[in-house]
């Protein structure tokens, strides 16, 4: 069975940076990681989750324009693993943090629990 296990959230200053750290644990399916596009999303208080990034399984990265510059998404498949470094946080960054790995030809979207990011002003 697929799980995905996030790491690294925590609490800053404004202003501060936080690597987050997302590892693909595949079970018995083998060596599939890198057929996967790896998602960052984030849920803010009281908001609809959202796509902050995403590193595809061509590694190429896109970002959400409020991000973009900020934050740095990339993967190292050997590890089956995934970052999100982000700098210059800001309070408005502030949420739940979330790593998704996804297959869209296959239907397949595997999601962390989350880790929590606070950014304080």
């Amino acid at each position: 069975q697929v799980e995905i296990a996030e790491s690294g959230g925590g609490s800053v200053q404004n202003g501060g940076s936080l690597t987050l750290s997302c590892l693909f644990k595949p079970g018995d399916s083998g060596n599939i990681f890198s057929f996967f596009d790896l998602n960052w999303y984030r849920q803010q208080p009281g908001k609809q989750r959202e796509l902050v990034a995403t590193i595809t399984e061509q590694d190429q990265p896109v970002y959400q324009p409020s991000v973009k510059g900020r934050f740095t998404v990339s993967r190292l498949n050997p590890r089956n693993s995934g970052y999100l470094h982000m700098k210059n946080l800001q309070p408005e960054d502030t949420a739940v943090y979330y790593c998704t790995c996804e297959r869209k030809a296959l239907n397949l979207h595997f999601w962390g629990r989350g880790t929590q990011v606070t950014v304080f002003p």
